[in-house]
């Protein structure tokens, strides 16, 4: 049964420009086509939602070389004689697409696959064909095929301008985003109430990932830059120096589970949106136990989430040694409720402007946005 959302009509329409009156016999009986439906839920959701770039761009990549070599328009069969797309050409290409420059491997390998196989459990076929000897990859032939009314017809163009669609439709409601938070920053010093309250908006559980990352970086740096440490080496030499954060590069990054670092106190920060204790475990693993803060995006407790990790990883430490070794590890837990404290103190101290200001400068470096004015700037 196809998923009814906001975005099904517009899939419906490209459908219909290919395959017309037989579209909606096409979307009954392709599940990559349902597939594709269910993973474009976010479209009409606004910038603040999730998006599904990653599986998505994995089945264009290797959708669109498929298409690249015109087997589209061959005879059923003949991709099969086809040597298969390099990993490094499918994932240069994935990177290249909007809101793609940070994507990793993991959809093209495996997360797709896995993925599919959930919506559809009785369904043998898998999208994405995999030598892992030559790293040589497909798409499934068998699932581009439909038979419909007696016609039979390859999907496979559909399927890019599908995805095309829902990143044109993501892109302007970024664009969207970009502009409010521009209108709000211009009359920033007439409207200090407009600022928080758009800015707690972003806070929101739901909020997209990316953006909950970079909303908590900006109240953070703010509120932290007010806050001074005094150190030397020596007693003559100790002068005061203000908490600096930093962001260690883009947001969903293989970097170890750091996503924040402070000077000079040298604090790891990992924002999540879990709740899992493996996870989090696995995140001091990488930096060999050293001391880390988490960012959860989260309206529970801190005391419930503390209890909540421990309780979950009891059950599958048994030995409590184990379990307090990592909890010990956590230096400090900052949920939702803990940043709108954080960000009432940035509106005292008159900095409300400047997160508004990091918001949408990050925004635009995460999301690969740049306008004239900026382009001018960096020449």
């Amino acid at each position: 049964m196809v998923t009814e959302h906001a975005f099904t009509s517009t899939n419906r329409n490209v459908l219909t420009s290919f395959f017309g009156k037989n579209a909606e016999a096409v979307l009954e009986s392709s599940l990559l086509i349902q597939y594709l439906n269910e993973k474009t839920k976010s479209a009409n959701k606004g910038s603040k939602a999730r998006g599904s770039f990653a599986n998505l761009y994995s089945i264009y990549v290797v959708v669109e070389d498929y298409i690249n070599h015109s087997y589209h328009k061959a005879k059923k069969g003949k991709y099969a004689t086809y040597e298969g797309a390099i990993f490094r050409d499918l994932f240069k290409r994935q990177r290249e697409l909007p809101f793609g420059a940070k994507l990793q491997n993991h959809s093209l390998n495996n997360r797709t696959n896995s993925e599919f196989q959930k919506f559809f459990p009785t369904y043998s076929l898998i999208p994405i064909i995999r030598n892992q000897e030559t790293n040589r990859y497909w798409v499934n032939d068998s699932l581009l095929w439909i038979d419909v009314n007696r016609k039979h017809y390859n999907i496979a163009e559909a399927v890019i301008a599908i995805v095309d669609e829902y990143i044109k439709t993501k892109q302007d409601s970024f664009v969207r985003f970009i502009n409010q938070c521009e209108q709000i920053q211009t009359v920033g010093s007439k409207n200090k109430e407009g600022i928080k309250n758009f800015i707690r908006s972003l806070l929101a559980p739901n909020v997209d990932a990316r953006l909950f990352e970079i909303v908590s970086y900006s109240i953070l740096k703010y509120y932290y830059i007010e806050q001074n440490i005094y150190w030397g080496y020596e007693l003559e030499t100790v002068e005061a120096e203000n908490l600096k954060l930093y962001k260690t590069g883009r947001t969903n990054a293989n970097d170890g589970g750091i996503d924040f670092v402070m000077k000079p106190l040298g604090r790891f920060f990992q924002v999540t949106e879990t709740l899992d204790f493996k996870k989090y475990f696995l995140d001091i693993e990488k930096i060999e136990k050293y001391p880390i803060t988490f960012v959860i995006k989260a309206t529970d407790s801190i005391n419930e989430i503390k209890r909540k990790l421990e309780s979950d990883a009891l059950k599958t430490y048994p030995v409590k040694a184990i379990v307090e070794k990592y909890l010990a590890c956590i230096e400090e837990i900052i949920n939702i409720p803990t940043l709108m404290d954080y960000l009432q103190t940035v509106e005292q101290n008159e900095l409300l402007l400047q997160v508004l200001d990091e918001i949408i400068l990050q925004s635009k470096v995460e999301f690969n946005y740049s306008d004239e004015d900026e382009e001018d700037e960096l020449v």
